[in-house]
């Protein structure tokens, strides 16, 4: 037996399907369709021999490119040629930018869902100091050849306002000034220079 509540429910779910299928078919979405992105997908399937064409969340997209990113900018030690000259600059000339003290904060502001729990940072100030400058002597390091490494560690200082706001269910919002402290290192190497040829 039927209760009046499940009675309720059904009416409520039949019309709106109803109004789905009437919205659906009268707005010129070809979603489903077999002339639609169903077909379109399907047939581009047949000609690449993959699968169809999968909806992918930007998210997953960003990461890759963020990865790629960090990698190509970041992740590699640079391999200069060799300073000429007794009295050559061989100092720390390449403090980090600011994207890549970002960057390598931990990730705060990922977590949460939109509108529900957002995290982020304003007012955002940042201080690098050079912690550590020196050169090794001459070695010969594999697939580099010899070379020397020349250390360069900075100290990078973060102040912000770090802000958390939530709309749902309960309505708030919370400042706090905050301090994080990254250390990035540009560690490099240096080509050895050869003996000076007599001219």
């Amino acid at each position: 037996m039927i209760t009046k509540r499940k009675q309720t429910w059904l009416k409520r779910f039949a019309l709106l399907a109803i109004i789905g299928c009437a919205m659906l078919t009268s707005s010129g979405c070809k979603l489903f369709l077999w002339q639609g992105f169903l077909g379109t997908a399907v047939n581009g399937a047949r000609f690449w021999w993959t699968t169809p064409v999968i909806p992918v969340s930007a998210y997953y997209s960003e990461a890759i490119e963020d990865a790629y990113w960090r990698e190509e900018r970041y992740d590699k030690v640079p391999i200069l040629d060799p300073v000429e000259g007794e009295n050559a600059p061989l100092f720390c000339m390449d403090p980090p930018s600011q994207d890549e003290v970002m960057r390598a904060l931990p990730n705060d502001t990922s977590a949460g869902w939109t509108f529900v729990a957002e995290t982020s940072r304003n007012n955002v100030r940042i201080v690098v100091e050079n912690i550590v400058d020196r050169i090794d002597d001459c070695r010969f390091f594999p697939m580099a050849g010899p070379a020397r490494l020349h250390h360069c560690h900075y100290k990078c200082t973060v102040y912000y306002d770090k802000t958390i706001r939530s709309d749902w269910p309960i309505p708030f919002t919370h400042k706090d000034e905050t301090v994080d402290v990254v250390y990035v290192d540009h560690d490099h190497l240096i080509r050895c220079a050869g003996p000076a040829t007599p001219q």
